[in-house]
């Protein structure tokens, strides 16, 4: 059984960084892409970085570019997710996901899910 387990979260002011991780078990991790998401309230679940199962390529939408970076260690069998300059409006719960493919940006489309970890930027 697959199990995700996303650490890191807190509370944080406007410009700071933290940096989240997610950690796998029950899967042959390294055989996997892995995303990261993001929901805040009263929003639908958003796309933050994708990374593949090599931890080779990785891709994060052009509005978050440049604050917020995605790794992996194998080793680990762990995901990270470092986030720099943080805005409230990166106020959210984080989750990661297991992808079926590298190119899968949607949602409904991860096999897996952690339970998420609780971002808030303060202004």
């Amino acid at each position: 059984q697959v199990q995700l387990v996303e650490s890191g979260g807190g509370l944080v002011q406007a410009g700071g960084s933290l940096r989240l991780s997610c950690s796998a078990s029950g899967v042959r991790f390294s055989d996997y892409p892995m995303d990261w998401f993001r929901q805040a309230p009263g929003k639908d679940r958003e796309f933050v970085a994708a990374i593949t199962a090599s931890g080779g390529q990785t891709f994060v939408p052009s509005s978050i570019k440049g604050r917020f970076t995605i790794s992996r260690d194998n080793a680990k069998n762990t995901v990270y997710l470092e986030m720099s300059s943080l805005q409230p409006e990166d106020t959210a719960v984080y989750y990661c996901a297991l992808a079926p493919s590298y190119a899968y940006r949607d949602p409904r489309n991860m096999l897996a899910w952690g339970k998420g970890t609780l971002v808030t930027v303060s202004s």
